[in-house]
């Protein structure tokens, strides 16, 4: 799973806890999307992941997307990958409680409590959200369902990493300086390890990324190209460092990936560069030194095809479009989000 830390590096996970849920039912919630939630962070992240923790009690979520209900249990992880809002409850059906309505005031003064329902048996939740780069988040993101659920009570680390993050959400006020940027990296752990587990439960039969993970082949092959992207790698000189064949490695990676391992790395390189393009300064020279490019003509006329822009036009419209989804809240001197 290595290939996971690798990309992850990369893609900037950051996270927070900002809803504490104990419903008693029958109750209903509609969780609202990651976009709503992206419009009032600061930052104004391009994908917010969604996250919930069942700490105590039992309960179901459903998408919109899909219509599946999907039961939820305590020690159950469960996560809305591409931020698709859901509904959230226990017990027989009633009208669910927007909570959008809920949601300005608790990402501006932190983490809430919540409490609502018929009276019945109780259930609690830790709700929170990760933010990462959309584009390069895609790599994993593209090959997960609407709702993603795994339990981690059935192993000593799941445990462990249940009782931290509990204790630190419970602590994170007492603990002073530095307690929201360890429930941020938790919060990161607990999504490193949805994912394992995830990976862990595909069928063999499964192809994508994601199943290309754990084949041992692939996986290396895959995680030499995340932690060295600007390495001038060869079919032959990755086949060395894995171990195979070069026809091996070839075939494999194109079952699982239905690509080339070079073609798979032009693309990564790409999106890598565009990531930089749009959050630094650095010189188009300079990116695409960065990216493995030796040559500032070639790069941009591979970058030209991936993107239909040269990248110093990608530039400007990205730059372009943060500057205008964030201005400067006259009355307060803070930041508005439109």
């Amino acid at each position: 799973m290595d290939v996971l830390s690798e990309v992850l590096k990369d893609v900037k996970l950051d996270g927070a806890v900002f809803f504490y849920g104990e419903f008693s039912s029958p109750w209903c919630a509609g969780q609202p999307d990651g976009g709503t939630i992206a419009s009032y962070l600061p930052a104004h992240p391009k994908h917010v992941i969604i996250f919930h923790m069942v700490t105590e009690g039992r309960g179901y979520v459903r998408t919109e997307e899909d219509g599946r209900t999907v039961p939820l249990e305590a020690g159950d992880i469960v996560m809305a990958p591409h931020g698709d809002a859901h509904l959230m409850g226990n017990g027989p059906p009633i009208t669910p409680i927007d909570s959008t309505t809920l949601l300005r005031p608790v990402l501006a003064e932190g983490r809430m409590i919540s409490q609502f329902g018929g009276g019945g048996e109780l259930t609690k939740l830790i709700c929170g959200y990760l933010t990462c780069d959309l584009q390069l988040g895609q790599v994993f993101l593209a090959g997960l369902p609407p709702i993603v659920k795994v339990h981690i009570r059935d192993s000593p680390s799941g445990q462990w990493l249940e009782n931290n993050f509990r204790y630190s959400v419970d602590h994170a006020e007492a603990a002073g300086p530095g307690g929201a940027a360890v429930i941020a990296k938790l919060s990161e752990v607990l999504f490193i390890e949805t994912l394992r587990r995830y990976i862990q439960k595909l069928p063999p039969t499964q192809t994508g990324w994601l199943a290309g993970v754990r084949d041992p082949d692939v996986g290396k092959a895959l995680a030499l190209l995340h932690k060295q992207p600007a390495q001038p790698w060869t079919i032959a000189s990755l086949a060395n460092e894995v171990g195979v064949s070069r026809s091996v490695l070839a075939e494999r990676f194109r079952h699982y990936l239905s690509d080339t391992p070079i073609g798979y790395l032009t693309r990564w390189r790409l999106q890598l560069a565009a990531q930089l393009l749009a959050s630094t300064n650095k010189s188009v020279a300079e990116v695409a030194n960065d990216v493995g490019y030796e040559s500032e003509p070639s790069f941009n006329r591979a970058f030209k095809r991936q993107f239909e822009v040269p990248p110093a036009r990608f530039r400007s419209h990205a730059k372009r479009a943060h500057a205008s989804s964030v201005a400067p809240d006259q009355r307060t001197g803070r930041t508005a989000h439109r």
